[in-house]
């Protein structure tokens, strides 16, 4: 069977780094690590394709060789995966699509004229689609009705069906799930509340690919949360440890954890010596009372400066995530989210207007309640209004967004916080196991020379705030060495930051202007249903 795997395009947001990227020579910024797991459960017997339309697009060739297309994405790769389906129907394709989008709304895909639906997770759904193909089947649905598989039968990924030089990062899976109950994720919703985590030794067999395949520089492990089972994930550091010392350091680390990792100073230790470089942690909000309202009690344990500050202070760079519109916000929210980010000196602040995702308790609460715009809309994209009527006025919500925004990676005060950042970084824990730094934290391609060049030349001279970035460069030089590579690196991002607050401000007054007809009341703190207004 000759299967043609296709992951589709997906939009510019926070994460795509066009810019950036194109100054580095790369294409994306990591492989779709969902299509290479299901292409490692499939038979033997199957020969595969695999085309990252991030990459490049399907060729006449590639859509001719096909028996079948399968296709995976996320909601927020929605426009550009409905698209492939009908390309692959034009051509009398059979079509399988699966992952987060197909799972959360797979009446879309119905509609849209996908043969077959494999939902949930790949181990639990693929083996009955599998049969029922032997069978003859021309379509189904398959479901895994709640079940949750371990994954410590999980084969490593088939990284041998990429272009690595593509790829800015290389992406590997510890854990699936989380324990913490945050109303508005979906995480626990797709992958359960359970933490389930691979056996070290998976983890490093899928290192050893990598490594055998050539592979040096970051690796980003895309766990949702990867300290959700600290006692598991300790115990896969300490191997990781030594696998990494034996081969002299070849990868560097980020991920995303939840915020109580700041409290766990031997996990942290840890997580330096194996090279880890950056985490993602979703703070969502400096307002006590919207993480109460919202479920994230894991960020009320401990106070979020004291939490950031100690993350900073073992020397893994700290990004964000900021959610403004949450039921019962008071007016600011906006200026609180950057007054935080500016007194903790974060360099990457992610923030978003809250949406509802399917099958979230938030969804199903505001469904209940009458507020949800569109039952179909769903975006996962900062670039998007919120998709429900929210507690007070939307254009105050979208004003605030789009504000703090432009104020976070205006370029002085981007550049001005990224250096205090560095001053301090790494500056209060020194681990207790050898090791010796991996390299800096965008990747090896920082270290070639032309993408050296071009990065030094955009932040040094084709900027106005060229003289800030020397001053700064040579302060940190001078003050904290170790954390320059760092610093050149997040002065680097700006590039995308830049394009992207336009592109926010105008997305979302297209969005405005089609509510022009709109009175929007807002709704008391007790959540009553409000008057439903016409959405974009």
């Amino acid at each position: 069977m000759n299967s043609l795997l296709i992951s589709p395009k997906s939009p510019s947001t926070f994460w795509s780094y066009e810019t950036l990227l194109q100054l580095l020579g790369k294409k994306a910024l990591q492989p779709p690590l969902g299509l290479l797991t299901v292409a490692a459960l499939l038979p033997d017997s199957w020969t595969c394709r695999l085309v990252d339309c991030n990459v490049r697009p399907v060729t006449d060739a590639e859509w001719n060789w096909a028996d079948i297309v399968l296709l995976s994405g996320m909601i927020v790769q929605k426009p550009h995966l409905l698209e492939l389906v009908a390309e692959a129907k034009r051509r009398d394709k059979r079509v399988a699509v699966g992952g987060p989008y197909a799972t959360a709304l797979p009446d879309e895909l119905r509609d849209a004229g996908a043969d077959f639906l494999v939902l949930d997770e790949a181990e639990l759904t693929l083996t009955p689609f599998l049969e029922a193909l032997e069978q003859g089947a021309t379509g189904g649905t398959f479901t895994a009705n709640g079940a949750k598989p371990e994954v410590t039968s999980t084969p490593p990924a088939r990284f041998d069906l990429l272009d690595l030089s593509a790829y800015d990062s290389m992406a590997i899976q510890f854990s699936r799930g989380c324990p913490f109950l945050c109303e508005f994720c979906d995480i626990i919703v797709l992958y359960g509340r359970r933490p389930r985590t691979k056996r070290p030794a998976q983890v490093l067999a899928e290192m050893d690919q990598l490594y055998r395949l050539g592979w040096r520089g970051t690796i980003f492990i895309v766990d949702d949360n990867f300290v959700g089972n600290r006692k598991a994930a300790k115990e896969m550091l300490r191997e990781l440890l030594t696998w990494q010392a034996e081969r002299g350091y070849p990868f560097q680390f980020d991920t995303e954890a939840s915020l109580d990792l700041a409290q766990d100073l031997e996990l942290l230790d840890l997580m330096v010596a194996c090279g880890f470089r950056s985490v993602f942690l979703g703070i969502e909000t400096p307002d006590a009372d919207s993480l109460e309202r919202t479920l994230k009690h894991q960020n009320l344990r401990q106070p979020l400066d004291e939490a950031v500050a100690a993350i900073t202070g073992s020397g893994i760079r700290v990004m964000s995530g900021f959610i403004i519109g949450f039921d019962g916000e008071a007016t600011g929210a906006g200026t609180r989210v950057v007054e935080f980010v500016e007194r903790t000196a974060i360099p990457n602040a992610f923030v978003s207007i809250l949406q509802a995702l399917p099958g979230t308790a938030l969804w199903t609460r505001l469904a209940r309640e009458g507020r949800l715009r569109d039952a179909t809309t769903a975006f996962g994209d900062a670039t998007y209004l919120a998709n429900f009527a929210p507690t007070r006025p939307l254009t105050q919500i979208a004003e605030e967004f789009v504000e703090a925004f432009e104020r976070l990676y205006e370029p002085r005060t981007y550049l001005d916080r990224t250096w205090r950042y560095f001053l301090s970084f790494g500056a209060t824990r020194r681990v207790a196991w050898p090791t010796r730094t991996a390299g800096p934290p965008f990747g090896e391609t920082l270290r070639t020379l032309p993408a050296i060049i071009r990065i030094l030349w955009r932040q040094g001279i084709a900027r106005r705030t060229r003289w800030r970035f020397w001053h700064h460069l040579l302060s940190i030089a001078r003050h904290n060495p170790g954390a320059l590579a760092h610093y050149v690196t997040v002065c680097a991002f700006s590039e995308h930051f830049l394009v992207f607050r336009r592109l926010i401000r105008r997305s979302i007054n297209e969005q405005l202007e089609a509510i022009h007809a709109a009175v929007e009341q807002p709704l008391d703190i007790q959540g009553e249903p409000a008057q439903v207004v016409a959405g974009p």
